[in-house]
């Protein structure tokens, strides 16, 4: 009979990893967990034995960062439609606790990060559980409301019955038939399971959604289906945008991915057009006055006033419920615009070019003063150690890992200014503010831009303050 404490041990168990003690008892030298394949192991040993695990971090915060800043022509006025399954297979537990949680915690995230790069468009959220759409919350530009609906569902609702892609997307297709056609119909489905339960033929609903102009894009967690690929394709003009998470972090990655707006194509997508706009004044009436504001019919003392009927409104951006005008701030504006003409990406400083800066332009951070290894031509590699001599070992078992976009002095320059960041401060700049600091401090001087504007010989002019 075993011990209730789980130290027996049968004898092929024994021979492979522990032995008996002398009264009798199992002593194992190696347990299971032991096995596992721990991920702060595998980290960078420099030439003197150091470990760089800074160097790995610095890696994944570049990677994020190195993508294409080519200017493209975007909608930034977005109507989305969230879909997230419910059903039976989010309670599986390869996402720890399951994938349901995991899911309404990236949910909650995703819904701020939108409403943050894009603060002029709206979100709606769907459901698909029980074979049927549930709507959670309607299309709209509050975010508060849409995190105060998920995390009443996280709390009250368990994962259940089957998922059915076709009434999800008919509900969504009847959520963004009204939307006005200058902005553009998006649909994002974080799809779990691997069949779906429909009523009627769901290539009609695909076609409907083409006909709608509406873009269909699919996160999966299991695998990948075949109609999920046939439906990206499709509403996407054949570019689909149906990808499979991995693991947690890349699920993240693939979910964060849809704030950014998409690129217009076809042309019925390229249809200019004009709108109307409208940026209303905060007021502030006194104590003894409150009046209700026509969004929420709720009793405030301060508000936005329409400047077309003069309605109070509490908050923005938000369409006038009076004339319908758009009614928003001129920095929803401006944090819109940066999906247009993106921050270049900073490029990597050199040693031989490190020597201009001793901090950062920025938060001025103290910069490495010589090269990281004392070896200075010899890369970290794993696992390496360092020989008689101040050389690496080379292990061919071990090739020598490439971090990509990682600068080898820890400095990263501006390709319009010049100046040098850290690496915190340039994705500050590149996933926050969006602008460089030293193009907006304009720290080039006025002697550089006199001489290309004024040839060899010819009279100077004269300076005046601004």
């Amino acid at each position: 009979m075993a011990d209730s404490d789980g130290e027996y041990a049968s004898d092929d168990e024994l021979k492979r990893n522990g032995k008996r003690t002398a009264d009798g008892r199992s002593k194992q030298t190696k347990a299971s967990w032991e096995d596992v394949k721990r991920s702060w192991d595998t980290v960078l040993e420099t030439a003197d034995s150091g470990l760089s695990i800074a160097e790995i971090r610095e890696a994944e915060k570049r990677r994020r960062l190195l993508r294409d800043t080519t200017p493209l022509q975007r909608g930034i006025i977005r109507h989305l439609m969230l879909v997230l399954d419910m059903s039976f297979a989010m309670a599986d537990k390869d996402l720890l606790p399951n994938r349901y949680r995991v899911v309404l915690n990236n949910a909650i995230g995703f819904v701020r990060e939108y409403f943050e790069q894009n603060p002029i468009s709206q979100l709606g959220i769907v459901g698909m559980r029980d074979g049927i759409a549930v709507r959670i919350s309607d299309l709209s530009g509050n975010p508060a409301e849409h995190i105060e609906k998920l995390m009443q569902w996280s709390e009250q609702q368990d994962p259940q019955g089957n998922s059915s892609l076709q009434n999800a997307l008919q509900m969504c297709r009847g959520a963004l038939y009204q939307t006005p056609s200058h902005a553009t119909r998006e649909v994002l489905i974080i799809y779990g399971a691997l069949v779906s339960i429909d009523p009627g033929d769901i290539h009609d609903t695909i076609n409907d959604l083409v006909a709608d102009r509406i873009r269909v894009s699919v996160v999966g967690l299991a695998g990948q289906v075949a109609i999920c690929t046939e439906l990206c394709k499709r509403t996407n003009n054949h570019d689909g945008n149906y990808s499979v998470a991995i693991d947690e972090v890349h699920l993240k990655e693939l979910f964060f991915a849809a704030t950014t707006p998409p690129v217009t194509r076809t042309p019925e997508q390229n249809t200019a057009s004009l709108l109307m706009m409208g940026f209303p004044s905060r007021t502030l009436a006194p104590k003894d006055h409150v009046s209700y504001c026509a969004c929420h019919a709720k009793p405030t003392r301060e508000g936005y006033t329409c400047p077309r009927c003069g309605i109070k409104v509490c908050r923005l951006p938000i369409d006038c419920p009076i004339c319908k005008l758009t009614l928003i701030q001129s920095t929803h504006l401006a944090r819109s615009y940066h999906h247009l003409f993106p921050l270049k990406v900073f490029v990597e400083v050199p040693w031989s070019q490190a020597s201009r800066s001793t901090a950062c332009y920025s938060c001025l951070s103290p910069f490495p003063t010589g090269p990281r290894d004392t070896v200075a031509a010899a890369p970290a590699v794993l696992g390496g150690r360092a020989g008689k001599g101040g050389k690496q070992d080379s292990d061919p078992k071990n090739p020598k890992p490439e971090l990509k976009g990682v600068s080898e002095s820890g400095r990263y320059a501006c390709q319009v200014c010049g100046n040098h960041f850290c690496i915190d401060c340039d994705v500050f700049a590149h996933e926050t503010i969006h602008n460089c600091p030293g193009c907006q401090s304009d720290t080039r001087a006025p002697e550089r831009d006199t001489a290309l504007a004024v040839p060899d010989g010819g009279p100077t002019p004269m300076v005046v303050d601004a």
